[in-house]
């Protein structure tokens, strides 16, 4: 009647035999509303000291040798470690390709680097980035250096040839003069 088990139900001592009478449901209820037969509430299973090792664990604690059960591997494998590593590292990479902080063909390199194991973290990616593109833009600016001093050279050169060319000219039509 109170959908319950029988440890759930509590019968008053002090009305023994009026319970006693009761021989059907409809009786039960009418006990029941009097207060004579009450459903006990729920035992309370608290989660508070779980709570608080919890946020200990969090912290830290109870976390020593002599609490671990399982091996390295087995608490947090080394497969999942490689996993989480090059999903950041593949997001970065593709974050600053499109950013157009690096061109296609440096992303490609470095994507196979990372995926050879070059690269212990996002840092360290980062790192390698800024001095390739710092190398990168060194190596223009040298190349185009280099250029200049040869356009500048080439330039006095011809400059040279044409005066002497020139002069030569001058010098063959100075004797057929007199």
């Amino acid at each position: 009647v109170l959908k319950c088990g029988k440890r759930k139900v509590w019968l008053d001592p002090n009305e023994v035999n009026e319970i006693s009478m009761a021989n059907s449901r409809q009786n039960i209820r009418k006990l029941v509303k009097d207060g004579v037969i009450i459903k006990l509430p729920t035992a309370i299973h608290s989660r508070d000291r779980v709570r608080k090792r919890l946020a200990a664990k969090r912290r830290g604690r109870h976390t020593g040798t002599g609490k671990r059960r399982g091996t390295a591997e087995a608490r947090l494998p080394v497969k999942v470690c490689w996993i989480r590593r090059m999903r950041v590292l593949r997001r970065m990479l593709r974050k600053y390709r499109e950013a157009k902080k690096i061109d296609k063909h440096l992303y490609h390199e470095l994507y196979v680097k990372a995926k050879g194991n070059v690269f212990k973290n996002k840092r360290n990616l980062m790192e390698y980035i800024h001095k390739a593109k710092s190398e990168k833009s060194r190596e223009k600016t040298l190349a185009d250096q280099a250029e200049a001093r040869r356009a500048k050279s080439k330039a006095s050169r011809e400059r040279k040839l044409a005066r002497s060319e020139a002069r030569k000219a001058i010098t063959s039509e100075k004797p057929a003069e007199p």
